[in-house]
């Protein structure tokens, strides 16, 4: 049965990046014990609004709103409980479908308009995070199309799977074997509940691993293409047992990390002879493509612009 939650943080704000910025960081923190949302009001300002099954620390909430928006916009924000049911089905359901390139993140509500010429990825309406609306997955999948106008790779690796977006993602356009892991046992079944969801089980294989000493990482790779939405300073550590299972000629496609921390993850990657090609930076988060030093040349030979987000 889904949890209901009774515990309510709201705060309003006037601009809509400010609004989507603190909605951004307030996700990464409470994903797995809240539902985070930012709403438009009639008279233009926003809404932020947190629901949770336990009470929020005031003192943590305040502070993460402050590093956004200020002290001022912090002490502004209200706790209070309201009437128990599952808010995050309720708030997940107001949410419109995310266009990425080729890719829509949607859930069950809108599974009948997504385009024919686009590819569906549904998330179950019941979870509060990987539904594509946070700027790292939205910049993986804008990444992850640019990547798949010039190469199909034929192994990937989603590294850090959450709700199993972009191991749906390459396995829907590439009809190769994707081999997806998340330290999380819980987001390892949810992520493997949405491969079912999306009818690509086939392709598809999910397990609860740390870091990538398991033994299904050597025997699936050597990979193509490695997708980790994860948070630097674990990217950074992953820097060396990474290279060790790529192909020659590979794309890696790194998100999770603020823009001011990604020169760190990129010389971490240069070490491994992984040189930067695309840096997305969208509402304060990053998102990197990487090419194995083989690849470069072919890169420079075969420029095209990144087809959503903005580019540094």
């Amino acid at each position: 049965m889904s949890p209901s939650y009774s515990h309510r943080v709201n705060l309003a704000i006037g601009e809509e990046m400010r609004a989507r910025s603190i909605a951004d960081v307030l996700g990464e923190v409470f994903f797995e014990e809240c539902a985070v949302a930012a709403f438009e009001r009639d008279d233009g300002r926003w809404d932020i609004a947190i629901h949770c099954a336990t009470a929020p620390d005031p003192d943590l909430t305040r502070q993460l709103v402050a590093t956004v928006a200020g002290t001022e916009v912090a002490d502004k924000i209200s706790f209070d409980q309201v009437e128990a049911r599952d808010w995050v089905k309720a708030s997940l359901e107001e949410l419109a479908p995310v266009s990425a390139g080729r890719f829509v993140v949607h859930g069950a509500h809108d599974r009948a308009r997504i385009p024919a010429n686009k590819l569906g990825i549904e998330i179950e309406a019941a979870l509060a995070f990987g539904s594509g609306h946070h700027a790292t997955t939205f910049g993986c999948l804008c990444l992850l199309d640019h990547v798949l106008k010039q190469r199909r790779p034929q192994v990937v690796l989603d590294l850090g799977t959450g709700s199993g977006v972009l191991a749906i993602a390459a396995a829907k356009a590439l009809h190769h074997p994707v081999l997806a892991s998340d330290i999380d046992p819980l987001a390892a079944r949810v992520a493997a509940a949405n491969t079912r969801l999306n009818h690509v089980q086939r392709h598809v294989r999910v397990i609860q691993a740390t870091g990538l000493a398991a033994p299904e990482f050597a025997n699936t790779g050597p990979f193509n293409l490695v997708l980790a939405n994860i948070l630097a300073n674990p990217l950074r550590s992953l820097a060396q047992p990474m290279s060790r299972h790529l192909a020659p000629r590979a794309d890696v496609i790194l998100s999770g990390l603020l823009t001011t921390q990604a020169a760190a993850v990129i010389a971490a990657y240069r070490l491994r002879g992984l040189v930067p090609a695309r840096h997305l930076s969208i509402n304060g988060w990053s998102s990197l493509l990487l090419h194995t030093v083989w690849q470069i040349h072919d890169e420079k030979m075969n420029r095209q612009a990144c087809p959503c987000g903005a580019e540094k």
